[in-house]
């Protein structure tokens, strides 16, 4: 069984090496999917939705939102920020399963195991 949490948060970042206008400073609205992979436990879930909002919240929402990516993430292209926020889950999320994060609603990069 998979489950899936989504989540959004507002950043900004810049691509020093990019030629074009991401070498600008800019920001995104990033829409984040969170998905979990187990066997349904006794009462029928995989996790409550509830424990796995807290944690996203800690682990990265708290860290990115509203933040200038540069400072967290070296080279915070949608893939550095995808594997970055696949290190700051994993540990606290052992049945992590897909990460996806969409930089516009057309853009995205996902990560899964």
């Amino acid at each position: 069984m998979k489950i899936t949490k989504e989540f959004t948060f507002d950043s900004a970042h810049k691509l020093e090496w990019h030629p074009g206008k991401c070498k600008n400073l800019h920001g995104h609205t990033y829409r984040l999917q969170v998905t979990l992979e187990e066997e349904l436990n006794e009462n029928g879930i995989v996790m409550d939705f509830g424990d796995l909002k807290d944690i996203v919240k800690d682990e990265v929402l708290n860290k990115l939102d509203h933040s200038f990516l540069n400072d967290t993430i070296e080279n915070p292209t949608a893939e550095n920020i995808v594997m970055w926020i696949w290190n700051q889950l994993k540990p606290k999320l052992p049945l992590l399963n897909k990460i996806t994060l969409y930089e516009t609603p057309t853009s995205w990069a996902s990560y899964e195991e």
